[in-house]
């Protein structure tokens, strides 16, 4: 990835993005969803939740690195702890 000039920690994020893109797709062919209803105002698929998860997390690290003296590390593990509660019953 040298020709885009990232840091490895970029090239890391994006690079699992695409991969979570390409298994959520795959997962979808293979098995194709319904909507549901869990703890969420709204009734949404797999790949709605997915998508509200990385956008929360971008809200997650925002805020850490905004207003608090803490660790990045801190801001993956929630977001991470997060994205998992909202696939399994979001």
């Amino acid at each position: 990835m040298t020709w885009m000039v990232w840091t490895t920690p970029t090239a890391i994020f994006f690079s699992s993005i695409a991969a979570m893109l390409a298994g959520m797709t795959l997962w979808e062919i293979l098995s194709p969803t319904i909507e549901r209803k869990g703890f969420l105002p709204i009734s949404t698929t797999r790949g709605d939740r997915l998508f509200i998860g990385l956008l929360s997390a971008a809200f997650i690290h925002l805020g850490v690195i905004g207003f608090t003296t803490l660790s990045i590390w801190i801001a993956l593990a929630l977001s991470a702890v997060w994205l998992l509660v909202l696939m399994r019953w979001g």
